[in-house]
């Protein structure tokens, strides 16, 4: 599974990096990307192909968080999850889904995911990833 995931905070994406690490160590499939702003984003899903794109609708160089999702659901077939501390992160991830676009139906808050224990525990990291794609892949995996 290759995953984009649209991070600015340093501390996250290091561990996020960190929990990858140990979950490729651990031989599961999962090619995890970083991408700190929303232009470094849309320049990797132009060259690349993804699975899942995680993001986070506060972006620096993005003020406008629909737009932020837009911007990103425009640029390719793939499922997307919403991981953010917005309060708004429900209501973008509902406007997303009533517009067409394939994304998780739960949004995701950033400050209750466990990043310490997807450290210590990678399989956890993976199946937290998995959770996020749509059922019948998840299936299928």
């Amino acid at each position: 599974m290759k995953v984009l995931w649209i991070e600015d905070h340093i501390r996250a994406q290091e561990m996020l990096m960190v929990a990858a690490t140990k979950a490729a160590r651990q031989r599961l499939q999962l090619d995890l990307v970083l991408a700190a702003n929303l232009m470094e984003a849309e320049r990797r899903l132009r060259f690349e192909r993804f699975d899942l794109v995680v993001l986070d609708l506060r972006l620096p160089d993005s003020i406008d968080e629909t737009m932020t999702l837009t911007r990103v659901a425009s640029m390719g077939r793939f499922r997307m999850a919403v991981v953010s501390a917005s309060e708004n992160r429900d209501a973008v991830a509902k406007a997303a889904i009533a517009a067409g676009c394939d994304c998780a139906p739960e949004a995701v808050a950033k400050e209750d995911l466990p990043f310490n224990r997807f450290i210590q525990r990678p399989e956890e990291f993976y199946d937290f990833l998995l959770s996020l794609l749509p059922q019948k892949t998840t299936e299928a995996a």
